[in-house]
């Protein structure tokens, strides 16, 4: 690894680093108080330390496969997923010029963690450009050929046919039982959780830019534990100094006058009134947690790294382009 590259964080104390393509575009923004994490990397390779960790363990982290993979049983739903079913189909991979055809980015990233042996590999959103049968049945069977540990959190694509009626949540309730179930393994789909060499590997479904109360209730249990706890969303959380799209999920200014994608994905209009209460509750709760290992989201698909309260959270690159997040963890 070049030198000029590597990056190195304390978590008391340089606080917040963006590794997007533009460098320099996130302000930065010292953390309130010193805490437990040290975090050192660089864009999607990155290793994290904390004195709860007790063993070496190695992760990795796909999200935005956005496999548009379909078949007869997918025709009545054409008028749904129509948009959607073409923009990922074709992905240049910016970072070598080569050109990755549906689902070969997924393939790869799968068949890198299988190499490598990980421990762990977390699925964090929109693996499918909409809940087609085809798509999730692909997924499933290399998941399952892999012999992987895993886990999946929905993300807004994933259970989106563009134009049904409904709100954000209707949708979700409908197509993560309808066609998404096999991807959770028996797993509640908005909230679950799974030990593994000590961590608690904590999966929050945001997919909605909501969190329900049962969703804080289940994450605040979880943190009383004391052992360290890895929470995987879809969309990230609010960093202060960050603006809203890079990390909505908390922001104050999210809602009606902010949404300039209702029209073209179909959907309803986010609230006027903003973030329900319990929203900002989950955000808080995260970033006032010491024993909160790390933060693993996707969505905007572009790395980033922020650090907030010395709690980091890393956004990994859109896995349609082979991108993906390689985690360690470790001990101080």
């Amino acid at each position: 690894m070049d030198r000029r590259q590597f990056l190195s964080v304390m978590a008391g104390g340089a606080g917040l680093l963006a590794a997007s393509r533009a460098a320099g575009a996130i302000p930065a923004a010292k953390p309130s108080a010193p805490r437990g994490t040290t975090l050192a990397g660089v864009r999607n390779e990155w290793t994290l330390s904390h004195p709860l960790v007790k063993q070496k363990l190695r992760m990795m982290v796909m999200s935005d496969a956005h496999l548009t993979l379909d078949d007869a049983r997918g025709e009545p739903w054409k008028e749904f997923s129509a948009r959607m079913s073409t923009p990922y189909r074709t992905m240049k991979h910016w970072r070598n010029g080569r050109q990755l055809v549906s689902p070969a980015g997924f393939d790869e990233v799968l068949a890198k963690a299988v190499q490598a042996k990980v421990d762990f590999l977390a699925l964090t959103g929109d693996i499918v450009s909409f809940p087609s049968e085809a798509g999730v049945d692909y997924v499933v069977g290399k998941l399952k050929a892999s012999g992987l540990n895993w886990m999946y959190v929905s993300g807004n694509h994933d259970w989106h046919y563009e134009g049904q009626p409904g709100t954000l949540k209707e949708q979700r309730d409908i197509w993560t039982k309808k066609r998404l179930s096999p991807l959770y393994q028996g797993a509640n789909p908005l909230f679950s959780m799974r030990q593994v060499k000590g961590v608690r590997m904590v999966f929050i479904d945001d997919s909605t830019w909501e969190i329900l109360p049962e969703q804080l209730g289940f994450l605040r249990a979880q943190l009383a534990s004391g052992d360290p706890v890895a929470l995987f969303m879809h969309i990230p959380l609010h960093v202060k100094g960050y603006p809203l799209d890079r990390a909505p999920v908390g922001h104050p200014d999210w809602g009606w006058n902010a949404d300039r994608n209702w029209q073209i994905e179909r959907r309803l209009r986010w609230p006027k009134e903003g973030h329900t209460q319990t929203t900002y509750a989950f955000r808080d709760a995260v970033f006032a947690a010491s024993n909160v290992v790390g933060v693993f989201t996707g969505h905007i698909h572009e790395p980033m790294c922020a650090v907030e309260n010395g709690v980091p959270q890393l956004v990994t690159e859109l896995t349609a382009a082979a991108g993906c997040l390689d985690v360690k963890f470790k001990s101080l």
